[in-house]
This record gives C-alpha cells, structure tokens and sequence, in this order.
C-alpha cells in the first residue's frame, strides 16, 4: 500500500504485518468478566510498537503526546507515560502507538502497556479529561486566507501521504510554507518520530511526492525542536515520574 502511494523509494513499504498479542481476562464495572485481546504490530522504528485493542481508539484525527505535560489531557497517555522507558504515546483510529527509550527491550514493557489498555478500555474512563482534545487534527484544514500552493500542499498531505503515515503507527503534520525557498515544514510524529528511516521517507517519498505535484516546492524540511521547551518538558517529566512513583 505505501509503495503503491508513494512510491519503490518509500522505505516504510517493507515493513513486516506480522501481529501478535496478548489474550486478558478484564472485569469492568457493572459488567461481566470477559477476555481482551489486545494485538501489537511493528512499526518502521524499532523504539515504536502499534497496539491494537480491538476497538476504536480515536474516532477522526490522531493525537501526540512526547512528554508527560501534555499526555495530562488523556488519562491512557498519562498512565502509559508514567511507565519507566515510556517516551511517547501516539492515537490513531484503531491503535496506540507507545515509544521507548534503548534502555528498555519490548519484552520488558509489554506486560505494563497491555495492562494498562486494558484497564482503559474496560474502565468507561473517556480517552480525554477534555472533549475538545479528542477533535480531528486541523492542520490540514484550508483557510480562506491560505495560497494556492498552502492549499495543494495541504490536500496532498491529507489525501495521499497522512493515510499512508498512519498505516505504520504514526502521523505527519503541516507546519509551514516558506514561499521565498520554496520549504515545507512538517513534523513527524507517532512512530514516525525519531525513526531511523525518517530521513529517507522525508526526503525520499514526502518531498518527491510534492516537488513532482507542486512546482513551487523546492525542499521538504522537519520542524526543529525548540530547545528550550525541550528542556523544560524534560524537568516536568522527571517532576511527573517522581510523583507517580
């Protein structure tokens, strides 16, 4: 499917489908017991790991949480982050994506993450403290003011790229159109994110994809970390870990 949308060059397209999961006998309140069966699949980064609980996740959109501070807004992400070697946790449609840091092997964390979603989604508890936080992603949405090149530029993400993204646990977002260097900027997010790979399928799929589309694109960049956010999420995690501790 990735090929086929975006190209042999696209180097998410051999990734193995093979699934496997954990069978769990969950009780929810006011409910019978019943078994949970929860798959995982890999995903083009090996620090990443789809989740699959058998039910909808998000129902439009996808949400990304790389720190503690910002997975306060679901309580799956927050318990999810608060797990030692948990970097990230990643909604799409039918999965969770989890990231870990190289301290920690897959068989070590597996049994945390698949009690935790499991806990979740036999609980009741919404996927979000806020309704407003669960609303489909927005931007890709074209606004009146936006050029003709913003608006192609933001078509083609959402039609043919983002869907292909997210078959391997991640997502892409639009972040800006410098016009004068002809520069998209979009970020990585979800499996995507520090993926060994995403260079390639940056400059590989994404960037050939829009410059073969869109005459004005000249380069396809990701946004840059800011530093300083940077630093201070880290202390906010190290505060948020101590406390749940």
């Amino acid at each position: 499917m990735l090929a086929v949308l975006l190209g042999p060059g696209w180097p998410c397209s051999s990734i193995s489908r093979e699934t496997s999961g954990a069978s769990l006998l969950a009780t929810a309140p006011g409910q019978q017991r019943r078994s949970l069966f929860i798959q995982t699949q890999p995903t083009p980064n090996p620090a990443s790991m789809m989740f699959l609980p058998g039910s909808t996740v998000m129902e439009s959109g996808t949400a990304n949480f790389d720190n503690a501070r910002d997975a306060m807004a679901s309580p799956l992400a927050k318990k999810l982050m608060v797990l030692d070697g948990i970097t990230g946790v990643f909604f799409g449609n039918n999965f969770v994506t989890v990231t870990k840091n190289d301290n920690y092997t897959w068989p070590m964390l597996k049994p945390d993450i698949f009690a935790t979603i499991m806990d979740h989604f036999t609980s009741g508890v919404p996927l979000f403290t806020d309704a407003s936080s669960g609303m489909a992603t927005t931007d890709t949405i074209i606004h009146d003011d936006d050029s003709d090149v913003v608006a192609m530029i933001k078509e083609l993400l959402d039609t043919r790229i983002r869907p292909a993204v997210q078959e391997d646990g991640g997502d892409i977002t639009y972040k800006d159109f410098i016009e004068d260097s002809g520069t998209v900027i979009l970020q990585m997010q979800g499996a995507c994110s520090g993926c060994p790979s995403s260079a390639v399928t940056l400059k590989g799929g994404i960037e050939n994809m829009l410059m073969h589309y869109i005459p004005e694109v000249k380069q396809v960049v990701e946004a840059p970390p800011d530093d300083a956010e940077k630093e201070g999420l880290s202390e906010f995690e190290k505060l948020e870990k101590h406390l749940s501790a």
